[in-house]
């Protein structure tokens, strides 16, 4: 019988989506293929510092209260770990040996580029984008110039850092319109995200912004339905069937997608004509390529009324939560959770193969 392949999955983390990434290591967990694939879990701690069980002990389950989403943490008890540059895999302070990564961390120090340079440096295949598309991806700014600059629809937008003037209100509401949306940069999941209707709301959505990063960007309210599309593969990417988003709070915000069960409502697949459906996946493979992006990622879309879209951002580590969208588009177009693991790990191993063979002097 041949030997198993160790899977790393790295999750939690230094960013304000830690726990969303709990959830989502919780279910790579569970639903990944024992049978091919042996998982340890490498947790981050909100410190920074990687956690994983020693092998042949009874150290406890790396994460606690899974099944409570206000309470679900990780299990500090287990042993202080780490990675260095052409290792090969080897975990410091433990015998253990990982093959591949999925890492599947949410937001900074995570899915930002910074842990997919470490894993270069340390000479291991990875699940998702590489350190580039992982950068651009997680910037909205950066994302949306390159996006606009491809010739792709995109909203209007406004770019802001700390140490520039805040625009004042009416000179903003002039340019995009109102209500507005303010967002930190470099953050997902809806985390510090503000819908602004008055001076007021717009001058606390500021300072609520620039709690999370040094950049946010200013938004156009934009009245549309909210379509997601997931994307997988590395040269020939595919396009699942899109899905629809329909929240009962005021946007889709961090509450309505992890906490309230009852906050939003997903169809899937979305109720679209057949050339929408076509130019729905058609834009998010154009969004992945322009991008760089590689493994996966889920590209989000507004459907205005008169039948424009508009693109959203990309997400280049969605959540794999219960009730994330990525996963269950691809159920509903034909690939189960398990088979969409392995098919990730598969694409990790054939990137890493490919740099490999690349020259690396003269």
């Amino acid at each position: 019988m041949s030997k198993k392949i160790t899977v790393g999955i790295l999750f939690g983390g230094k960013s304000a989506e830690h726990e969303v990434s709990l959830q989502s290591a919780k279910n790579v967990f569970d639903a990944i293929d024992k049978t091919k694939y042996e998982p340890l879990l490498i947790g981050i701690n909100k410190n920074g510092k990687w956690l994983a069980p020693v092998p042949d002990t009874h150290t406890p389950h790396s994460i606690l209260n899974v099944d409570d989403l206000y309470r679900i943490t990780l299990n500090e008890s287990s042993v202080e770990v780490s990675l260095t540059p052409e290792s090969g895999g080897l975990i410091a302070n433990t015998r253990q040996k990982i093959d591949v990564v999925f890492p599947i961390l949410h937001g900074p120090f995570g899915e930002d580029g910074t842990v997919q340079g470490l894993l270069k440096l340390a000479d291991l295949p990875f699940v998702g984008s590489s350190v580039l598309a992982s950068a651009v991806g997680m910037d909205k700014d950066v994302m949306k110039r390159l996006l606009r600059d491809a010739g792709l629809p995109i909203g209007g937008f406004r770019a802001l850092t700390t140490y520039e003037p805040v625009p004042i209100y009416d000179a903003i509401v002039r340019e995009l319109g109102t209500p507005l949306f303010v967002k930190p940069a470099n953050m997902g999941s809806s985390v510090g995200v503000s819908k602004v209707h008055n001076e007021a709301e717009y001058k606390a959505a500021i300072t609520e912004a620039f709690q999370y990063d040094t950049k946010l960007i200013i938004e156009e309210y934009i009245k549309a339905r909210e379509l997601e599309c997931s994307v997988l593969g590395n040269e020939e990417p595919i396009a699942s069937l899109p899905g629809e988003v329909r929240s009962s709070h005021e946007f889709y915000s961090y509450d309505a997608k992890y906490l309230d069960e009852n906050g939003v409502a997903l169809d899937i697949p979305a109720h679209l004509l057949e050339d929408t459906t076509r130019t729905v996946q058609s834009l998010a493979l154009q969004t992945f390529k322009t991008l760089y992006a590689e493994g996966l990622a889920r590209i989000d879309f507004f459907l205005k009324s008169d039948g424009a879209l508009l693109i959203n951002e990309i997400n280049t580590m969605p959540g794999f939560t219960r009730i994330s969208m990525y996963p269950k588009l691809w159920e509903a177009s034909g690939v189960s959770y398990t088979e969409l693991i392995d098919r990730l790990i598969g694409l990790a191993f054939s990137r890493f193969e490919k740099e490999k063979r690349l020259r690396s002097s003269r």
